[in-house]
């Protein structure tokens, strides 16, 4: 029931997306097998209109302090929202997260953690590194641009600006046991996609890579 109720959010979604922010996407994602999608953030739009454009189903790493009406936390989980502790590693967060890769979904995670307050790219967290250690799994980069014009930060209301979702091309690390717990090799994947997101937007990016081996990654 939950999966009819996400297809339904995700075409309204959509159908508002197409007359109202003249909602457009650039590239796809595979349409098989588990994967995470790493996109930037900088408003409440990005939620809806990344997922409207996966053409699949998707669950949502987020802060476990999103949403403060009572009720709405359990709707949101049931829907595909992954509530993530933040200040901690969150096991459980990052463990529902693994299992669902490995069942072949997709998981939606946002690296720098929360909304930018003026738009730019911010400094990526490490989280994404964790999930690729324990998966090998690819990770799509997406670029949402337009979502900040549209409804920044600390506004209510949202102007009707373009917005358009880039989708990039999957990219893959590689593999060694002693990734498993290794906080260099975390930071330094989080960081190579934070730098192919900001190409998708032809924009500078707020960190370089420091490892050859992670930066060529395809």
């Amino acid at each position: 029931m939950s999966g009819v109720i996400y297809r339904l959010l995700a075409i309204f979604s959509l159908v508002i997306g197409k007359i109202c922010f003249r909602y457009r996407v650039v590239g796809a994602v595979p349409k098989s097998g588990g994967f995470i999608v790493a996109a930037n953030h900088a408003s409440y739009l990005d939620i809806p209109f990344l997922g409207c454009g996966l053409g699949r189903r998707a669950w949502y790493l987020g802060r476990s302090d999103l949403f403060s009406i009572p009720g709405s936390k359990a709707i949101c989980e049931w829907l595909g929202w992954i509530p993530l502790r933040t200040g901690r590693l969150d096991r459980d967060a990052f463990g529902k997260a693994v299992s669902l890769i490995k069942a072949g979904k997709i998981v939606v995670i946002f690296p720098e953690g929360s909304r930018s307050q003026d738009g730019r790219l911010r400094v990526p967290k490490p989280g994404i590194g964790v999930i690729v250690a324990q998966t090998g799994c690819p990770v799509v980069p997406a670029y949402l641009k337009g979502t900040y014009e549209a409804l920044p930060m600390g506004t209510m209301w949202p102007r009707f600006r373009p917005v358009t979702v880039l989708y990039g091309a999957p990219l893959t690390f590689p593999r060694s046991e002693e990734h498993g717990g290794n906080k260099q090799f975390y930071q330094e994947v989080s960081h190579a996609v934070m730098n192919r997101i900001a190409s998708l937007g032809t924009i500078e990016s707020p960190v370089q890579s420091s490892s050859a081996g992670i930066r060529n990654a395809e």
